[in-house]
């Protein structure tokens, strides 16, 4: 009961520390064109709400695509049209097409932060809650401790509360996903997870280390009895819920690949202007993208993405372990942030939460870590 008390204050700390955070300005305000994130969102909504569902990707004459065009799955795009529909409630203007373009008010302002901030509410905040509850043979004192640091971590919060994004559903869902492979609930463990990819693809960072564990499972239960059985189920449970997620688009081939084309965007090179990774910081003794074509890019990266991970996914599919599971989920983690494709600064939050999962196991070099990925 005594762990439920501090659970339930640590939580109401984190809930005000992030609204406090969401009081200030965002990234983009009252600066056109663009206007930052924030706008990102709002024309989301407005796309999905006005638009028929085979126009969200397609660059139309309603739907300029140079001007933040969807580029996430679709659980991302029926997330804005949910919000969408509220909106429309509250006022029309909000996101009436094309005319509600750069769209600014404290109300408006008022109602994005609190979509936000119910989203983490309801999926990422119990997930972490019951992570930290549950943790086995860890004192309770212990236990709050781990349950502060992640809820407090600065990296998700400014970003999230501050810039203007919706990181917290993404990562929410990948955490249920952990918390089903730590139980043996691997068939919801698979299926959160696989809505996590559908609402953000950056979740690939995590895809290989659930992969791997679930087929170490499927291994040491013997492939050939109930360890098949297993691998048929999780299958299943997959191939389901990609189906399910991606069905308004799944009439049309040309559709299908759009959505793709969108998501993986490999004609814009290695890397623009806002990253943080080994190529970006190589480029500053040798033009990666001067010397090489794009396609040798995108084959570099991806060879030295495989090779920076492959070691981890290997012994955890020999050994599957839920210790070797988060740390593979670090490891592959980093091994994307540094090496890998079009990778975004603020991509460091996908090392960050999985490095939050093993901060009671190594602390000094977790808390290292997660102060040098706030404050680099």
């Amino acid at each position: 009961m005594e762990t439920w008390s501090l659970a339930a204050l640590s939580v109401l700390l984190g809930l005000v520390v992030r609204w406090s955070v969401s009081l200030n300005s965002y990234s983009g305000a009252a600066k056109p064109p663009l206007y930052g994130d924030y706008e990102a969102q709002r024309h989301w909504q407005e796309i999905t709400y006005n638009l028929p569902v085979n126009q969200w990707y397609f660059n139309t004459s309603e739907n300029n695509l140079q001007y933040w065009g969807l580029d996430y799955p679709p659980l991302t795009a029926y997330h804005s049209l949910l919000c969408a529909y509220a909106a429309n409630l509250i006022n029309p203007d909000w996101i009436t097409l094309n005319t509600s373009r750069g769209y600014e008010s404290p109300l408006h302002k008022l109602f994005m932060r609190t979509t936000v901030f119910i989203a983490d509410l309801i999926v990422y905040i119990p997930a972490i809650v019951l992570y930290c509850v549950c943790l086995k043979e860890t004192s309770a004192n212990k236990k709050v401790s781990v349950l502060l640091c992640i809820l407090l971590y600065p990296g998700l919060i400014l970003i999230d509360y501050g810039h203007f994004q919706y990181n917290s559903v993404s990562l929410g869902l990948a955490l249920w996903g952990v918390m089903g492979l730590s139980y043996d609930w691997n068939l919801l463990g698979s299926l959160a997870f696989c809505l996590a990819l559908n609402y953000k693809q950056m979740e690939l960072y995590h895809a290989l280390p659930f992969f791997c564990y679930l087929l170490g499972k499927c291994f040491k239960k013997g492939i050939s009895g109930r360890g098949l059985a297993l691998l048929m189920k999780v299958a299943f449970t997959v191939v389901a819920s990609f189906a399910l997620c991606w069905l308004p688009f799944l009439t049309d081939l040309e559709q299908i690949l759009q959505v793709l084309r969108r998501l993986f965007p490999v004609d814009r090179g290695l890397y623009e202007d806002k990253v943080a990774n080994v190529w970006c910081s190589l480029s500053v003794l040798l033009k990666v993208k001067s010397i090489l074509s794009p396609r040798t890019q995108l084959i570099l990266s991806f060879a030295f993405t495989v090779l920076a991970l492959l070691p981890a996914c290997i012994k955890l599919t020999l050994q599957p372990t839920l210790k070797g599971f988060k740390f593979a989920l670090v490891n592959c983690a980093l091994a994307f942030f540094l090496f890998s494709f079009q990778v975004h600064e603020k991509s460091i939050i996908l090392v960050s939460i999985p490095v939050c999962l093993i901060v009671h196991e190594v602390p000094f070099v977790s808390t290292w870590f997660l102060l040098a990925s706030t404050f680099r």
